[in-house]
């Protein structure tokens, strides 16, 4: 899903991304939106949130593009090698119930929205159409806020796109002219080289993240010991997990292992079934499994991702707190005795 609101944004995602997108089948649904009322208090944001809880949408990946088509700021600085992404760190949505496992598991860096920001940056590397992304953790610019988080607040996974540096003299003003300065958003402020290479990014990011699997839940344990055991529950039609991990300090992730089509923990991969022959849900089936040897769970971050026949891979899931793609839901708690 890829929200986008006013000029820059609208442009990018009719013109480019929808256009060139829609002559292509996918796994998974793209949505574009323009939203309104943002100044107003995020109104579009929230009411495709809260429609999108409504209809119980598997929402993988929110993009808000907010101010993407310039490349100069107020004070004359000009970039146009690098992008914005914000992303939040510790998930916001269920923290409370989340805090004391974060505090003793980890988890501070790795919310699902972090791990788009990691997606989209090595992204970027790869396509070589001379922009870089500049992760910045934050839910949002100091002290303001996007359309991105009444997303983050039901638990959906999004992120803001937003240019290297702003021209406040051209965002939310009156056209008008005031002791020689212009004041207001206007088609000669405009980058287009700029926008057509952010804009690019969107389309390849939102290409990878449709065409790929859903990324798993894995859990990870290994306390006491000097190897480390992940496991999660398969995602259906998944060829191959790739199990990744860094060291705790580390932003990328820096080692990976493939794991094919896992190692199956306990039955085999046929579904097991209730006693009337039902297929049980996917919480009751056989779990995969990634031993790593050697490899001790204290120093690193670990994570998983599922890849396409096709070789398109998800995001990585962290193995962390709340660290699944999906709303946070909290245990129930224990009956009283």
């Amino acid at each position: 899903m890829a929200p986008v609101r006013a000029a820059s944004k609208t442009a990018a995602s009719a013109e480019r991304a929808a256009r060139v997108l829609s002559k292509h089948k996918f796994r998974g649904t793209i949505i574009y939106a323009a939203l309104s009322g943002e100044e107003q208090g995020l109104l579009g944001g929230k009411i495709l949130a809260d429609y999108a809880k409504a209809q119980g949408w598997n929402v993988i990946a929110n993009l808000n593009n907010d101010i993407i088509g310039n490349s100069c700021g107020s004070d004359g600085v000009c970039n146009d090698k690098l992008v914005r992404v914000f992303s939040e760190g510790p998930r916001w949505q269920g923290h409370e119930d989340l805090a004391k496992q974060i505090r003793s598991l980890g988890g501070e860096n790795d919310a699902p929205s972090r791990n788009i920001s990691r997606f989209l940056d090595s992204l970027a590397d790869r396509l070589n159409i001379g922009l870089d992304v500049r992760q910045i953790w934050r839910t949002d610019r100091f002290g303001r806020g996007g359309d991105h988080i009444p997303f983050l607040e039901l638990g959906f996974p999004a992120a803001r796109i937003s240019v290297a540096v702003e021209n406040y003299d051209w965002q939310h003003q009156d056209l008008r002219t005031e002791n020689g300065k212009v004041y207001g958003d206007t088609i000669d402020h405009m980058d287009f080289p700029y926008l057509e290479k952010v804009t690019k990014l969107n389309v390849a990011a939102l290409a990878a993240i449709a065409s790929a699997p859903p990324p798993p839940e894995p859990k990870v344990e290994g306390g006491v010991s000097t190897d480390t055991t992940l496991t999660w529950v398969p995602v259906d039609q998944i060829d191959e997990y790739v199990v990744r991990w860094r060291r705790t300090d580390d932003n990328a992730w820096t080692e990976s292992k493939a794991a094919g089509n896992c190692v199956f923990v306990g039955a085999p991969r046929a579904p097991k079934r209730d006693a009337a022959g039902n297929s049980l849900p996917p919480e009751h089936q056989s779990s995969c499994q990634a031993v790593l040897k050697g490899i001790r769970v204290d120093d690193w971050v670990f994570g998983v991702s599922s890849v396409s026949k096709d070789g398109f891979e998800s995001p990585v899931a962290s193995a962390v707190p709340g660290g699944a793609f999906k709303p946070y839901v909290a245990a129930p708690a224990a009956p009283v005795k």
